[in-house]
């Protein structure tokens, strides 16, 4: 087989998949890129599909789906990195209808929801402090990023093949029977707000973060399950808030500490006599 051209079709049809979330969801397939994360993706049993190298490499993975060779430059120009290492590889979408979503919020004990988070590095380093966490699904309200954005699966660092992550809508997560925590930077008329470090996150939990720039709307306290417990991180300094990320990582580890260990802790008896 000869090397494919830029212009061929295969080679434009690996490009709408790296450029349009709706090209990825609407045939079930993504790409992933360079050898490490491809190598994560095919160890943790994810289906590749096929992969693409320059003419004459032997960077592709042995035994795992058809391998294309492409012509010199082809790779450079598209692949989502300004210095790409081959393989690119076409990875199959896990389920994502109704009833693999409702399969995981039902068997999750600690899930993280994130409504409307914009930003693909945000959630790939999101998806990387979950998984290594112990959080059992990660949740991504319609409107969010694409869970399959090149970035995101870059950024995730592999914790994308590790941990499920879906899409729900508020109804969804708050018919789960899951305990939805909020997060916020600052109080709300008449709501009590309390230190994330004081908050029970034992349980079945859903750490619920918002927006960016908007953090949660108040649909949030109309869905079946609404949320009833809202928590902060107290910080000083200049900033309203910590970014998505930071604060997301400092509650799943957190939610760790407080399930591996007795919460609260047992008072020590007080001395007699």
């Amino acid at each position: 087989m000869s090397a494919l051209a830029f212009n061929s079709q295969r080679v434009q049809e690996l490009r709408r998949l790296l450029g349009r979330r709706s090209s990825r969801h609407e045939h079930g397939r993504f790409v992933v890129e360079g050898p490490v994360l491809v190598a994560e993706a095919v160890g943790a049993g994810w289906s590749v599909e096929a992969q693409f190298v320059p003419e004459g490499s032997d960077a592709a993975i042995d035994g795992v789906g058809e391998v294309y060779e492409l012509a010199d430059g082809v790779l450079e120009r598209v692949a989502s990195t300004e210095a790409p290492q081959a393989p690119l590889a076409i990875v199959a979408m896990p389920p994502t209808d109704k009833a693999a979503v409702g399969s995981a919020l039902a068997e999750a004990s600690l899930a993280v929801v994130l409504d409307r988070v914009s930003d693909p590095g945000n959630v790939g380093t999101i998806l990387r402090s979950a998984e290594a966490a112990g959080a059992d699904v990660v949740v991504l309200t319609p409107g969010s990023v694409d869970a399959f954005n090149p970035k995101v699966v870059r950024s995730s660092a592999g914790a994308l093949f590790h941990v499920p992550v879906i899409t729900a809508s508020f109804e969804d997560v708050g018919s789960a029977g899951l305990r939805l925590l909020g997060t916020t930077s600052h109080g709300f008329p008449g709501r009590t707000v309390v230190s994330y470090t004081a908050a029970d996150m034992r349980g079945r939990v859903a750490l619920v973060m918002g927006n960016e720039a908007a953090g949660l709307p108040d649909e949030w306290n109309d869905v079946v399950g609404p949320i009833r417990t809202w928590i902060t991180i107290a910080h000083q300094g200049r900033s309203e808030s910590l970014n998505v990320a930071m604060a997301a990582t400092l509650l799943v580890f957190e939610a760790a500490r407080q399930r591996a260990a007795q919460w609260p802790p047992p008072r020590t008896p007080k001395a007699t006599g």
